[in-house]
């Protein structure tokens, strides 16, 4: 049985990015490829009731995978967990004893197994069950995904290998994600030679890509908390750049850009007016290009249903939060968008990003596969 553990060295690093092209270069190389996540922290309804990690649910649907969600997704923390955990109210040996048998069910059925962790290597100290405890308890050759840059970068990869050697669980390579071209041929020079004192290999150096970073109308629903109000078969829809519009509508009406989310008070009228305007204009002059816009609208007082009906016309995706547009922006700009299954663009990319810029070669022999 042969299993990878892969481990990030801080939130939002890109560990799930990372995981879709490690398993879909790996199902390329062999004849069966296994995911598990033994420990989820977010997890979605499925359609028999049963709770399952979000990302086994992102890649057990994208990759067509057979394997069980009990097994893929075995042990969850949901809200409560630590506190249950510290007043003895959870067998620590029956999750262990879960996560065992799962990984045992899966890696028998194929040739190598992906296995995502959550989060750094310290994370889930506090119930005795962070990754690198977990990957020494299923003897998983452990890759650690960190930014892209040389000192910060082998500071928090330090912290990290010192907590996979405290509890046995062996560092077999390093990824780096999220790398600036222009750093890029001094980040190959050096990273190797300061790994070097650990005998790790730098397996690759992933560039940093906008386009995976970029949240879509369905990212914001969950921000907000709230629901479209029109164009929700856009839910998936990128937008190239966002804007807050407050000031002058004549200023607006002669920068109107196409692939752009309009952050503005509902009580602007004559914005949107102006936008749905710009919009028929240019569907009549140009029929088969779309003017493809977005909206977020804020303020105490909700749009009018007149207005919501013609933007429902032009099928723009929108919908409104209760919130000041300085508010609205500002959760906006600091946002870190995950990967959805319903947005195949954003999983294509990562895939061909992450994929030719693994050295498998390299990879297969850190971990004899």
């Amino acid at each position: 049985m042969k299993s990878l553990f892969v481990a990030a060295t801080g939130q939002n690093v890109g560990k799930t990015t990372t995981c879709l092209g490690l398993v879909s270069g790996l199902i390329r190389r062999h004849n069966s490829v296994g995911f598990i996540k033994p420990v989820g922290q977010e997890y979605i309804e499925v359609e028999t009731g049963l709770h399952v990690d979000k990302d086994v649910l992102l890649f057990k649907s994208h990759f067509e995978l057979s394997d069980p969600y009990e097994e893929m997704s075995p042990v969850l923390f949901p809200r409560g967990f630590t506190r249950d955990f510290l007043d003895g109210r959870i067998d620590h040996r029956a999750l262990t004893g879960k996560i065992e048998q799962a990984h045992r069910a899966i890696a028998q059925r194929h040739a190598v197994t992906v296995i995502e962790g959550t989060g750094h290597t310290g994370v889930g100290s506090i119930v005795d069950l962070n990754n690198a405890q977990v990957a020494a308890l299923l003897k998983a050759p452990v890759l650690l995904v960190a930014s892209g840059g040389l000192g910060s970068s082998f500071d928090e990869l330090t912290l990290n290998y010192f907590a996979c050697e405290k509890f046995g669980a062996k560092v077999a390579g390093v990824i780096l994600n999220r790398v600036l071209d222009s750093k890029r041929d001094m980040i190959l020079d050096y990273v190797p030679k300061a790994l070097a004192r650990w005998n790790v290999p730098l397996l690759g150096c992933i560039p940093y890509t906008p386009f995976l970073s970029t949240p879509t109308m369905g990212d914001f629903e969950i921000l907000f908390q709230t629901k479209m109000l029109a164009g929700a078969q856009h839910r998936v829809r990128h937008f190239q750049s966002i804007r807050l519009v407050a000031g002058s509508v004549e200023m607006y009406r002669s920068q109107i850009l196409s692939h752009e989310l309009i952050i503005t008070p509902a009580i602007r009228e004559d914005i949107i007016l102006a936008a749905l305007t710009k919009y028929w204009d240019s569907k009549i002059a140009h029929p088969n290009e779309e003017l493809e816009l977005g909206l977020i609208l804020t303020g105490k007082t909700p749009p009018k249903e007149s207005i919501v009906e013609q933007i429902r016309k032009a099928g723009w995706p929108v919908l409104y939060a209760p919130l000041s547009s300085f508010a609205v922006m500002k959760m906006v700009n600091s946002y870190t968008s995950k990967f959805r299954k319903d947005d195949p663009l954003k999983i294509k990319e990562a895939i061909q990003v992450v994929e030719t810029h693994i050295d498998f070669e390299k990879l297969g022999k850190a971990l004899q596969l």
